[in-house]
């Protein structure tokens, strides 16, 4: 097994190919210039919206609160909003990831943007190039105490096969609650289906009893007896993905719906343009 694979517990093999060091500087690169070009402009607005008569003190911390929003700020909420992604990042077909695979969240996207400040806007790069080096993975400063990495996307790779709910479950999916599955567990169970076809007969038993006993402890109520544990992987995911989309369906009604009671107030709120 090489540096473009990682062999998790239940014995499948994900391909993580790291970015290479000149993918990581690409990317870099771009995202430094969009975010100079943000720094410059949203400066010149800054001097033009702040008023002559402030101090020298109270002008400097607009001129600091203004530098840590878009150097510090702007690259934490684009990578939180985006789950691992940037202007140069997208260009260069890379995504961060967590070291287990999954998707990053805001901590580790907060970890990297505060860290990246310093080994890349302090230092020029330097820093985030000597630890690049020296790292199995590629790994600048914040990666590593954010437990990511630079994760090279292959799109030519065969997309994974469509989940599909087995039709001897659906009755139960219908009560089935598998919101607490942690992403990391959904990561390892998608990636089994979609290997299973190539594992020894013998080794997929073994690892998909295992993996399904890891997904039935976050299922409820078990489903029904004597269920085939791959059955009960994929109906699981099934439920996750349906559920996570409908809530988010129901969520974006709901702010629908008050901004619409908002903007029928008797005085009205003005329009954001």
């Amino acid at each position: 097994m090489d540096d473009d694979t990682t062999l998790i517990g239940e014995g499948v093999i994900l391909e993580t190919a790291p970015a290479s060091i000149g993918l990581r500087t690409a990317g870099a690169l771009i995202d430094a210039v969009a975010i100079g070009t943000v720094y410059v402009g949203s400066f010149l607005l800054l001097a033009e919206i702040l008023p002559d008569s402030l101090d020298l003190a109270a002008m400097s911390a607009a001129v600091l609160v203004h530098a840590l929003a878009v150097f510090i700020g702007l690259p934490i909420a684009v990578e939180t909003a985006t789950r691992g992604r940037s202007l140069g990042k997208l260009a260069t077909g890379v995504r961060i990831v967590r070291d287990d695979g999954g998707p990053i969240a805001f901590r580790q996207a907060f970890v990297r943007g505060l860290l990246g400040f310093f080994d890349l806007w302090m230092t020029a790069g330097g820093v985030a190039l000597i630890s690049a080096l020296v790292t199995k993975r590629a790994k600048r400063v914040g990666d590593i105490l954010a437990g990511t990495y630079a994760l090279k996307e292959r799109a030519a790779k065969s997309p994974h096969a469509p989940l599909v709910m087995p039709a001897a479950l659906a009755a139960w999916s219908v009560t089935a609650d598998v919101r607490r599955m942690p992403d990391g567990l959904a990561l390892t169970a998608r990636q089994f289906l979609s290997r299973a076809a190539k594992l020894n007969p013998a080794s997929r038993a073994q690892h998909g009893a295992e993996l399904g006993a890891r997904v039935a402890s976050y299922v409820s109520p078990p489903p029904p007896e004597g269920t085939h544990p791959e059955q009960l992987i994929a109906a699981a995911l099934v439920i996750r993905r349906d559920r996570e989309y409908a809530r988010g369906v129901e969520h974006r009604r709901l702010d629908a719906e008050i901004s619409d009671a908002v903007h029928r107030l008797p005085h009205g709120v003005p329009e954001v343009r």
